[in-house]
């Protein structure tokens, strides 16, 4: 048998992709499951991309593209930069991928020499540590808590690096999954000048960027200054927001010698992004129709929805996300006191699957014990029904 490399040896499945196809898979046997485990949006894509893919097919739009991307779509991102975030780049400075998770995994192969040092507040989206170690770097982690809204300082930041011998990269995500924190201007600059002063790059992870509320700003950390815009890398897409998930575009900002030898990396991987993605991307950035904003207000309403149902559960806590589509439940009460040794997340996901048919991510995928993840990426009849069985699930622990 051929031996595999470490790479492959570490490297685990998407444990939000595992729940999701398992969900689906009863689902396919007859079992009516609510699935609260999937990170995407349950609305379809707006009209108005469909269209623009639909043209791109007719007018034979169907050829390789230049790896970086086609130059309008380019120019779209580098107007949205402008518009949106106050940034000035230029199209030398982006980088079109499939997908955001490309992205993030171009520049890290990019910047990254084995041993390096990657850190990443945790809880944390789950690929960010994989994609490190595939990387040969080393992925350091901080802790944060619910008492500080699941977010870091500039202090904790501060007294991390004092311990490292190769630190290299800061991956920040504002909004955050799976936590749905949204760092302030005032917590993003003291961050920022501790990042300055110790030469990291900020690896500024912006998916959900346009999914706040109440009130809530999403601020890149690019915008504060000059100085932060040259030492960070900004990651976006339109999965999240316009509905495209299955669409596969990401995309980037940053320094030029940087996203010069990210595209160049990935012009030996994945080449480019589809064709008609990016020609329907130019009409996702530049001609809204306002589905965005009725998706954002309807996440918003769900959201509501299930904090106070989730909060009403005896036992279970849970903060109020500022962002993103998604809740961290604090379980840790019964997983400590119940009768059927059930002592962590992923046995009390396994069971409640099984038992309850709902589908959570164990908190320990995101790098913390104790708690579960539900998305409310889903209507709020099935967020009503899931939260019961949830509750019954929970409660048939300490029977």
């Amino acid at each position: 048998m051929i031996r595999l490399s470490h790479r492959a040896r570490d490297v685990k499945p998407s444990p939000t992709l595992e729940v999701s196809a398992l969900a689906k898979q009863m689902t396919k046997a007859g079992i009516e499951v609510i699935n609260f485990g999937v990170g995407e949006p349950d609305f379809n894509t707006p009209e108005i991309i469909k269209a623009a893919a639909k043209k791109a097919i007719d007018d034979n739009f169907t050829r390789y593209t230049p790896s970086a991307g086609i130059p309008e779509l380019k120019q779209a991102i580098v107007n949205k930069f402008k518009r949106d975030n106050g940034l000035d780049y230029k199209p030398e400075n982006i980088l079109v991928s499939p997908g955001a998770k490309a992205s993030l995994i171009n520049v890290l192969m990019a910047v990254c020499d084995p041993r390096d040092e990657v850190i990443i507040p945790s809880p944390y989206w789950v690929s960010y540590t994989s994609q490190v170690w595939l990387c040969d770097a080393h992925p350091v982690f901080i802790e944060t808590s619910a008492e500080n809204s699941f977010k870091i300082t500039a202090e904790q930041l501060e007294k991390t690096l004092m311990d490292l011998s190769n630190p290299k990269v800061l991956i920040l995500n504002s909004p955050n999954n799976p936590t749905g924190a949204v760092y302030t201007r005032e917590e993003l600059a003291a961050i920022g000048e501790v990042c300055l002063k110790n030469e990291i790059l900020i690896l500024s992870d912006e998916i959900y960027e346009r999914l706040v509320y109440d009130g809530a700003q999403h601020i890149s950390i690019a915008s504060l200054s000059e100085e932060l815009k040259e030492i960070t890398i900004v990651v976006n897409g339109v999965s999240k927001a316009f509905a495209m998930t299955g669409w596969r575009l990401g995309y980037m900002a940053g320094a030029k010698h940087i996203i010069q030898k990210a595209a160049e990396i990935q012009s030996h991987t994945t080449s480019c992004v589809n064709s008609i993605t990016q020609k329907a991307c130019i009409v996702a950035l530049e001609e809204e129709d306002g589905s965005v904003e009725r998706m954002r207000q309807e996440f918003s309403r769900r959201r509501e929805f299930m904090v106070e149902g989730l909060s009403a559960i005896e036992g279970v806590k849970c903060l109020k996300p500022e962002g993103a589509f998604y809740i961290m439940a604090d379980v840790s009460s019964y997983l400590t006191e119940n009768s059927l040794g059930i002592n962590t997340s992923q046995e009390l996901c396994k069971y409640l699957l099984q038992n309850y048919r709902v589908a959570l991510v164990a908190g320990i995928a995101f790098g913390v014990e104790g708690y579960v993840r539900f998305s409310y990426a889903n209507s709020v009849d099935n967020i009503r029904k899931g939260i019961e069985l949830f509750a019954a699930g929970l409660q048939s622990l300490r029977q």
